[in-house]
């Protein structure tokens, strides 16, 4: 992943006034070093402004079977898989190299190491476990009930607990995750990844917004200013411009244009 740098800073002051302060001119933490980071063309949504559109929520009704926990970092429920996942998400989205399981751990359990605070878990809920009717099958494990089959085909539990089944979420099969920052006005929404094994958990096609657009929602119901979504370096972005109240950083200040961006990228 090749980032749009202006510029670049190391602080020392973890305080939310001085991190907010800093994403106001422009800039976002990265993941090489603690305390670093750089000025580029971020991209956030002004969430006195953000309300759903008509395809935000398409979007959710497509995606209405993904809840959402968002938990401290370091993650107590870490394991090897969800490093994997990230892993293997971003090699295939990105090619070879660009995000390694090592790094995605560290970030996830090494707060000295790491600049960021939250970690947004998605889960997939594709039955009322209440209701108990469920078109999939029961899987038992030691003679204990340990969840549903997330697809019709008959297939393995272990294919089926990979990632790992966790109870929070609203109870479901932790498919996704966002390694975020949380202060107490911002909330950056950064680092996304899903599992793409959709022959076995059926994640629809429109999962990786699903998720964005559940992390906004969170972030405007507990107060937030701003949601900031990375930055803009390309065309490929340019699907962060759906949300109401949107902005990006031109160097100099916040610009709402969106088609004057366009002709930039």
């Amino acid at each position: 992943m090749n980032y749009l740098i202006f510029g670049r800073k190391n602080i020392t002051d973890f305080s939310d006034k001085n991190i907010n302060a800093l994403y106001s001119a422009g800039c976002l933490f990265t993941r090489e070093d603690k305390g670093a980071m750089y000025e580029t063309r971020s991209v956030r949504v002004d969430l006195s402004k953000f309300e759903l559109s008509s395809e935000n929520r398409r979007i959710l009704r497509k995606t209405e079977n993904l809840k959402i926990e968002v938990c401290p970092l370091p993650y107590k429920k870490y394991s090897w898989e969800i490093g994997k996942m990230g892993k293997d998400f971003y090699e295939t989205k990105f090619g070879v190299g660009t995000f390694s399981a090592n790094k995605i751990k560290e970030l996830m359990t090494e707060s000295d190491k790491s600049n960021f605070n939250r970690v947004v878990v998605y889960a997939l809920t594709p039955f009322d476990v209440n209701l108990g009717n469920s078109p999939y099958p029961l899987l038992e494990r030691g003679g204990q009930t340990i969840g549903y089959a997330t697809c019709l085909k008959t297939i393995g539990v272990d294919d089926v607990l990979t990632p790992p089944y966790e109870g929070g979420a609203g109870g479901g099969f932790s498919v996704g995750y966002a390694i975020c920052l949380e202060t107490n006005s911002i909330l950056h929404y950064c680092y996304p990844f899903y599992s793409l094994k959709a022959t076995s958990y059926q994640l629809p096609t429109n999962t990786g917004l699903g998720m964005m657009t559940r992390a906004l929602i969170w972030a405007k119901e507990q107060g937030k200013q701003y949601a900031y979504l990375g930055s803009a370096k390309d065309a490929a972005a340019l699907y962060k411009f759906q949300f109401k109240g949107v902005e990006w950083w031109d160097g100099k200040k916040w610009q709402t244009d969106a088609e004057e961006l366009k002709k930039i990228l």
